[in-house]
């Protein structure tokens, strides 16, 4: 909300009475039941506007609209709006004319609703007004805005572990180990054609640094076309003379 001619509406009822008061003779608050509650001085339709920090009440005439008197309000409750000890509907409102004469009017509402709409229209006023003074209060002073601090203190010492930090590095590192079956040779997944050999030969170095298979593998022998050359030599006879009780085919 900002200085100037503008001046929201927070509030409107279309009915509101005045009543005429007395001054106080001590220092208790106002009662309502003192007042001529059925005979009301005045009804109109009154206004809560803002203008910067301060809040007015204002009471219109019903018919033309025009304004009748108001009340400037710098704080709510206070000095400018007091409420009544006995009844949640009346209040007592210091108002004030073009001259700077002010008086004490009590006004009242004929709904329980319309006062409450009232009362909260004034405290949420207000309550904008306290967090706008807090903000600038900030914006002045930034260095008394708290702050977290995290400094070393005097003395203070921090730890680091690095025989695990390295460990964790090594094995995060280092590629993973296939499992190693009986006699060092590594274990291999059956291939999709369905043939093959289910084992690799491991290898193992040279002296001259590369890697050959291990263990060496036979040089392969032609292939004999007599397929029954080896039962042959199984009798022990090199000769082409059959022993007795063999049949030669």
């Amino acid at each position: 909300m900002e200085e100037g001619g503008f001046e929201p509406v927070l509030c409107v009822k279309p009915e509101v009475h005045v009543h005429r008061i007395h001054p106080r003779a001590t220092n208790r608050g106002y009662r309502a039941a003192e007042w001529q509650l059925d005979q009301p001085s005045w009804s109109g339709r009154l206004r809560i506007t803002a203008k910067g920090q301060m809040a007015y009440i204002k009471l219109d005439d019903r018919t033309s609209g025009e304004l009748c008197v108001q009340a400037a309000v710098d704080q709510f409750p206070g000095t400018a709006v007091e409420s009544m000890t006995d009844s949640s509907r009346y209040l007592v409102i210091r108002v004030e004319d073009g001259n700077g004469q002010r008086a004490f009017i009590g006004i009242g509402f004929g709904d329980r609703g319309d006062a409450f709409d009232f009362t909260v229209a004034s405290q949420d006023h207000f309550k904008w007004v306290k967090q706008q003074c807090e903000f600038a209060k900030q914006a002045q002073n930034p260095d008394q805005s708290p702050r977290l601090d995290l400094g070393f203190k005097e003395g203070q010492a921090i730890k680091l572990n690095i025989a695990n930090m390295k460990k964790k590095e090594g094995a995060a590192g280092s590629p993973r180990a296939r499992p190693v079956g009986t006699g060092g040779l590594s274990l291999l997944p059956l291939p999709s054609g369905g043939g093959g050999s289910l084992v690799q030969p491991a290898v193992a170095p040279t002296s001259g640094g590369a890697s050959v298979p291990w263990p060496q593998p036979k040089p392969a022998t032609a292939a004999s076309t007599d397929i029954w050359g080896d039962f042959t030599k199984s009798t022990g006879s090199t000769s082409s003379q059959t022993q007795p009780g063999w049949v030669q085919f």
